[in-house]
């Protein structure tokens, strides 16, 4: 084979100028979606240990935050709620006055354009740090009842599409939960609410920091009955083609870093808008590897973020969407 094919590709290299010219996939600003961790209380930034750089706020220093990340070009924000009072059945996800219902209506009041989706589950919220009602299946065993939690769910997503949600996300990987929050949001009329679609959601290794920051770990088992096994991708398109049946304007994957096979497999396969989640595992390995000197924080961050997009991911939540927008500002 003639060398002359190589000899091209590598000219192709050689010039920065070129190589960006001829860059087939690229990251912007629109792409990205900011997490959001809101408590009650005023004036509090706390930083979260296991995820360096990232914060717990309250409703009026979120607001800022916000406003400073709209400057920068990010459109759109995703909110989690961490509250004091927690009971068996999270009745906070639907309190009007609990954190995420008050900054909604705060950043729709001072930030219009901006794009407010909010996470609707149970797990922030309940005693027990499962995403829904536990029932006992037998002496000494507890589960999650699915469809008694699917009512509660829905009645999550109405509170926050009342607040001004312009979508709301429904992540317990509970059977029907899309179809649940659909019928509950038309029902009172919030026809124009969408929905995010927790559609892939594994049981991961990755969410250890996300449950510091939340403060929800489960004070007992795990969430692998209702999450997915990273073991068994052939369930997959299943749980996408249900919830695009039931009513998902928008479907996600998350993990993202460590499941690009399944962001691509997911792309082939539909058409539908998709999401991917960068979540807090992946983000702090990042951060820890670079504290400690061994990779270049930026340069790690934006190629596995490309990596993402390359797979086939439409919008990209990250934690790193404040750095990646001053990083592509420069």
């Amino acid at each position: 084979m003639s060398a002359f094919p190589t000899r091209r590709l590598r000219r192709l290299r050689y010039n920065p100028t070129l190589r960006d010219m001829l860059a087939e996939v690229r990251v912007g600003v629109d792409d990205l979606v900011a997490p959001i961790f809101v408590k009650p209380g005023e004036n509090v930034t706390h930083p979260i240990a296991s995820m360096p750089g990232q914060l717990q706020f309250s409703p009026d220093t979120a607001l800022a935050a916000a406003g400073r990340w709209a400057a920068k070009g990010i459109r759109a924000v995703l909110l989690f709620g961490v509250v004091e009072r927690k009971d068996s059945t999270g009745s906070q996800a639907w309190a009007d006055d609990a954190p995420v219902q008050t900054l909604t209506r705060l950043l729709k009041a001072e930030l219009p354009e901006l794009l407010v989706i909010t996470d609707t589950c149970l797990c922030e919220y309940t005693d027990h740090g499962h995403c829904g009602l536990l029932v006992e299946t037998s002496p000494g065993k507890v589960d999650v009842e699915n469809d008694e939690t699917l009512t509660l769910l829905g009645r999550a997503a109405v509170s926050q599409a009342r607040a001004g949600a312009d979508m709301v996300a429904p992540s317990a990987m509970m059977d029907g939960q899309v179809a649940a929050v659909r019928q509950a949001l038309d029902t009172e009329g919030f026809s124009r609410t969408g929905i995010l679609g927790y559609a892939v959601k594994f049981a991961s290794g990755m969410y250890g920091p996300f449950r510091e920051a939340a403060e929800n770990p489960p004070q007992s088992g795990d969430r692998r009955s209702y999450q997915m096994d990273y073991r068994t991708a052939g369930q997959v398109l299943a749980e996408v083609q249900a919830d695009i049946d039931e009513g998902a304007d928008i479907i996600m994957v998350k993990p993202a870093a460590t499941y690009l096979d399944v962001i691509a497999q997911v792309r082939r396969q539909f058409d539908a808008p998709l999401a991917a989640y960068h979540v807090s595992g992946e983000y702090a390995q990042i951060k820890a590897a670079a504290a400690a000197g061994w990779l270049d924080e930026r340069t790690a961050a934006m190629e596995i973020t490309t990596a993402i997009k390359r797979a086939g991911a439409d919008i990209i939540i990250t934690y790193f969407a404040e750095q990646i927008a001053d990083w592509l500002g420069e």
